[in-house]
């Protein structure tokens, strides 16, 4: 859940100031993934000697340590790769011993920097240790540094000189878990390898000329095409200790040994990388951009590549090559160069205080994209171009499973209902952590829907993998495009959001709102029983986009409220039911992560067994009293709780005479609503709560966009 940025200048001329702010530039752009922590490391004044900088807190922090060591900025280079990282600690608490870069010793032979959590690095700890490496961290990390050198003491004493990725090789044979990973090494000067599993890598290229081709070749072994590598093997021993043969060796094993595969038992097919040839056949000169995420790359250039999972990129020399360890029967043997169509303004601030604030009040223009070009309102049609050839498989499934995490899970709770009405296909809503945890039982015909903000959610990702080993049918719902959920299903619907910075999510919430209704009115589509209903439900959401903008106008009422009722108050009660049980549950989570205040999302019918006992005159309660048929149900529970001195804040339709006339004879303040159809109305009434989430932050001081101890994309379990 970290925050991944590389910079690699070929032909270039750059100083070194210009590298360190390009650097740093990238991880503020990337803050919102980690900021307990940051780092760099760049190419120091001799030729083999390399700077690394770190310091615990946000990006400016850093900036400040590097003003405070005082580096060269004018020197130049021609050629030269940087990583960078900013961290959301996993191992090891936020010092800057544990700060990213981690390098492999006190010369700096090696270093790394990584996203997610290394499972078996006690293991490779506990061995290194015996082989008399010193440890300085407290990381998972360090490992991966101190293996890199290990292996290649170990080859270069036994006479094999080691290419960069070959080396990048032998060290994941040892990897077990996840991870993001860059490294760069004074051994292979103006290298850089960067490989994933399961965190998101993505590549820009920015050149002066047009590349050759639009997309990279992917190289492999040729022998044995579709097997697994195996390791050369002596005396019936294999080189190179798997995973499985780690979990082998205890502390104080004097058996464990880590040995050479000779480099030329790779064997390896070398393609050219035909992207980056030129006319008459002279270097190229161009820059690679590295990171998590698209948003720190697209001021440099919107040519990106995304890698897949077990891809191994080596960039040196102007080019960028791919490697596999084997070739995968059906996988692509290229990966493309896509222009990316983020603009810069969308992820800057501009006039707002907080990217939270920003995300809030870009939802009318959000929604509105959600739907752009998918529906017809004029002829009541919903057309959704990544599903379309898969509704038929999908109508005939036994049953629907929608499996999130957090937000993305009361997205699926809050339209749970519409589908079942509208598809007759039983839906269960399930926590990706607790699916896998049961290991739920998963059958061909069942269909299997993952909804993610960032599509590289680690616990989602599992259970995606799970029930593709079960043969569903998989649906990825999404807001990154070239993100990991949205290339491993089989089919799936982009939600268009934008992209999202503030670690609290809004307007992802309520595009994936609008996704998975369309999802449903699509399935229904073949249905003349539910023809009206259908209608209703479109018509209703060609107005979502101006009703989202007449609630915003409710900021001043609310900010109010935040600063006198809620003041100071330690605990809030969120009442919904039916439709605005999502959004009671996705309102105090909200309040939670943002302004650090306890706040429960209640079942309205589930008051009187046990909750009531929490309510009197000073708990403060916010209850969902919009109409649908269940208001009279609503209407009895609010009044159990004005009944014993509760002062409940009412979310209620505009001139709703119910809420006008009570008010009068008990204490009670309404925020006023427009009204749409009942499926619906839980995107307008999240509105408000998000914007009384920010307000209790703001008024606390709190920094809303990074949250502590949270961060954006979950990448670990």
């Amino acid at each position: 859940m970290c925050g991944i940025f590389g910079y690699c200048n070929y032909l270039v001329e750059r100083s070194r100031g210009e590298i360190i702010d390009t650097l740093v530039d990238g991880l503020q752009r990337l803050e919102y993934r980690g900021y307990d922590s940051t780092g760099i490391a760049i190419d120091g004044d001799e030729a083999d000697s390399t700077f690394i900088y770190k310091q615990i807190g946000k990006v400016s922090a850093l900036k400040e340590e590097i003003t405070k060591q005082n580096p060269n900025r004018d020197v130049t280079f021609v050629s030269h790769c940087g990583i960078a990282h900013t961290r959301w600690a996993t191992h090891g608490q936020p010092e800057q011993v544990n700060c990213h870069p981690q390098r492999s010793d006190p010369e700096d032979q090696f270093v790394v920097v990584h996203n997610g959590i290394i499972t078996n690095f006690r293991e490779l700890k506990t061995l290194l240790i015996n082989k008399g490496y010193k440890f300085e961290s407290d990381t998972d990390t360090e490992c991966i540094a101190k293996l890199y050198l290990h292996l290649y003491n170990t080859n270069l004493q036994n006479g094999h000189d080691l290419d960069f990725h070959e080396l990048t090789k032998l060290v994941l044979l040892e990897l077990e878990g996840s991870y993001g990973l860059l490294c760069k090494s004074c051994h292979y000067p103006n290298e850089v390898i960067a490989t994933r599993k399961g965190s998101p890598l993505l590549i820009g290229v920015k050149s002066e000329k047009k590349l050759k081709v639009d997309f990279v070749d992917v190289e492999f072994p040729e022998e044995n095409a579709g097997q697994p590598e195996i390791p050369l093997k002596s005396n019936n021993k294999s080189f190179g200790l798997g995973p499985k043969k780690a979990r082998e060796f205890e502390a104080g094993s004097q058996n464990a040994n880590l040995l050479p595969i000779a480099a030329n038992e790779f064997n390896l097919r070398h393609s050219q990388s035909r992207a980056f040839l030129s006319e008459d056949g002279s270097p190229t000169p161009v820059e690679f951009f590295v990171s998590s995420d698209a948003a720190s790359v697209v001021k440099h250039t919107k040519k990106v590549l995304f890698l897949e999972d077990d891809d191994l990129a080596h960039i040196y020399d102007g080019e960028l090559h791919i490697h596999r360890s084997r070739r995968e029967v059906g996988a692509s043997m290229t990966r493309s160069i896509q222009t990316l169509e983020m603009e810069l303004a969308q992820i800057m601030k501009g006039p707002y205080d907080h990217f939270m604030q920003k995300e809030i009040y870009e939802q009318p223009e959000s929604t509105f994209n959600t739907m752009r070009g998918r529906i017809d309102y004029e002829n009541n049609k919903v057309i959704l171009g990544g599903l379309k050839a898969w509704l038929p498989v999908i109508r005939r499934a036994r049953r629907l499973i929608m499996i999130a995490c957090g937000t993305s899970y009361h997205s699926c709770l809050a339209t749970r209902a519409i589908f079942e009405e509208l598809s007759d296909i039983p839906v269960s809503v399930e926590l990706a952590s607790d699916f896998l945890d049961r290991k739920c039982p998963v059958f061909r015909d069942d269909v299997c829907v993952f909804v993610s903000q960032s599509g590289e959610t680690a616990d989602t990702m599992l259970a995606l993998n799970y029930c593709l080993e079960r043969g569903a049918l998989t649906v990825g719902i999404v807001n990154s495009v070239g993100s990991s959920i949205s290339r491993v299903t089989h089919c799936g619907v982009h939600i268009n959001a934008g992209p999202e910075i503030g670690v609290a999510s809004t307007k992802a919430y309520t595009s994936q709102y609008i996704a998975l209704v369309m999802f449903a009115l699509s399935l229904s589509d073949d249905r003349v029983s539910k023809i009206d209903r259908r209608i209703e439900i479109i018509q209703g959401l060609k107005l979502i986009p101006g009703q989202i903008k007449q609630v915003l106008k409710l900021e001043p009422r609310i900010k109010k409220l935040c600063a006198t009722e809620l003041k100071d108050q330690k605990s809030l009660l969120l009442l919904g039911r039916g439709y605005q049980f999502a959004a009671a549950l996705e309102g105090a989570l909200k309040i939670k992560e943002i302004s650090y205040m306890h706040s429960e999302g209640v079942l309205a019918g589930e008051l009187k067994h046990g909750v009531l006992a929490l309510v009197d005159e000073n708990l403060p309660i916010i209850a969902f009293g919009t109409r649908d048929s269940l208001f009279p149900k609503v209407v009895s529970s609010i009044e159990q709780v004005t009944a014993r001195k509760g002062h409940p804040i009412i979310i209620c339709n505009e001139n709703d005479e119910v809420w006008a006339q009570k008010s009068k004879s008990i204490d009670l303040q309404t925020l006023e609503v427009p009204q749409t159809v009942d499926c619906l109305q839980g995107l307008i009434n999240i509105i408000p709560l998000q914007l009384m989430s920010y307000w209790l932050a703001v008024n606390k001081g709190i920094d809303v966009d990074f949250p502590r101890n949270l961060a954006k994309s979950v990448t670990v379990e």
